[in-house]
């Protein structure tokens, strides 16, 4: 487990708890600190009978958002979207049913209102998602931008489409030639291809569903066929600490508190800016403030594509937030019920972990502020 037990041995506890606990039988966490890595981290079981490894591949669920959003980003840079473009614009049949004035700043800020269409299987082929969620209408009574609900899968599904349409490339492989391989993530997918897949084998961690007395395993995010599917807003895979690669280049490119300018990227060993600063600084900073979340019930915060520290709406309350001690400019995202990835540019911290059940919203929440609080804590950071 690398030093995690030296540094972080609370949050490791912690984790071993859950385990008992029938939370997850496995967990991955990467932590680093100015730079330098903290904790690499696993433990418990990726399947039954296979130790969890730091190597070992995980699904994040909705913490892979964010890489959409920065893909989306890049190609606003390359001039070939803006944020406030008409998604009809780019991708005409999607305008109908009174959906012609939403943009990719409402779809990146989920205030686009056309969440019915959130409710579609999963593993529905591309060209038929995208026509069931071209013909959702919008919900009665909203206005896009100016209410708000979080939208699990469809809205990332058009921004998927919108990258295949203008870029030329499917999102999975845009993702990974743009994002991932210049990271050096090179065990992250969106979609991982047949004649990869096979080569991962028992590398492949599994998702549980997690009762009081047993686990369960998810009966589609477990097939072959998932490993493959494409799915921008739930559907990357890859170890937990390449998550964490993906915050550190993140944060180069913010600076330091009141540095005025991007740090350079050698410190954090980052090989290639994802974005410009100021790109980058529309994503991670609050562009939708204290707004009720018609999904979550709650009043959250959010960047494009990114959920800024929303702790001022409740930091005992809000769901899917990074702990107690968290500074207001902390940006992240998490996965439903297993997952959660964040940076705080304050703290120069970066903070990555996965756990392979879903035990219910509210276990899940508990566990979640508990681990990112007791990380802060441990590092003297609380």
């Amino acid at each position: 487990m690398r030093d995690a037990s030296t540094h972080l041995p609370r949050t490791i506890a912690l984790l071993e708890q859950g385990r008992h606990s029938i939370l997850h039988p496995g967990a991955q966490l990467y932590v680093s600190l100015h730079g330098e890595q903290i904790a690499d981290a696993a433990l418990g079981e990726a399947r039954p009978g296979v130790p969890m490894q730091p190597e070992t591949l995980t699904l994040w669920l909705s913490a892979g958002k964010p890489i959409t959003a920065v893909a989306i980003a890049q190609l606003v840079e390359r001039g070939r979207l803006t944020f406030d473009d008409l998604v009809g614009r780019h991708l005409p049949e999607f305008a109908q049913h009174g959906k012609g004035e939403i943009t990719i700043r409402h779809l990146l800020t989920h205030t686009a209102g056309f969440r019915d269409a959130d409710k579609f299987a999963e593993n529905l082929a591309w060209e038929e998602m995208i026509a069931r969620i071209c013909a959702t209408p919008l919900e009665a009574g909203w206005q896009p931008g100016a209410k708000a609900g979080y939208s699990t899968l469809s809205s990332w599904f058009i921004l998927g489409e919108l990258i295949r349409r203008v870029d030329g490339r499917d999102p999975g492989r845009y993702v990974r030639e743009d994002i991932f391989e210049p990271l050096g993530m090179s065990h992250s997918w969106m979609g991982i291809p047949d004649e990869r897949s096979g080569g991962y084998g028992e590398r492949m961690a599994m998702m549980h569903y997690s009762g009081r007395t047993e686990f369960r395993v998810h009966p589609f995010w477990n097939a072959a066929e998932d490993f493959a599917a494409c799915r921008p807003g739930s559907g990357v895979r890859g170890p937990i600490r390449e998550l964490g690669k993906f915050y550190e280049s993140l944060l180069a490119g913010v600076g330091a508190p009141n540095s005025g300018s991007a740090r350079a990227e050698s410190e954090m060993g980052v090989t290639k800016a994802l974005l410009k600063p100021s790109t980058l600084h529309e994503l991670i900073t609050r562009q939708r403030t204290g707004m009720f979340d018609h999904t979550f019930q709650h009043a959250l915060d959010f960047g494009l594509g990114f959920l800024v520290n929303s702790n001022r709406c409740g930091a005992e309350t809000v769901p899917y937030g990074y702990g107690r001690h968290a500074s207001d400019a902390t940006f992240g995202h998490s996965g439903s019920q297993s997952s959660c990835a964040f940076a705080d540019p304050e703290h120069q911290l970066v903070v990555a972990w996965h756990c392979n059940g879903q035990p219910g919203e509210p276990r899940h929440q508990k566990r979640a502020r508990e681990i990112n609080s007791l990380i802060y804590e441990e590092l003297g950071l609380g």
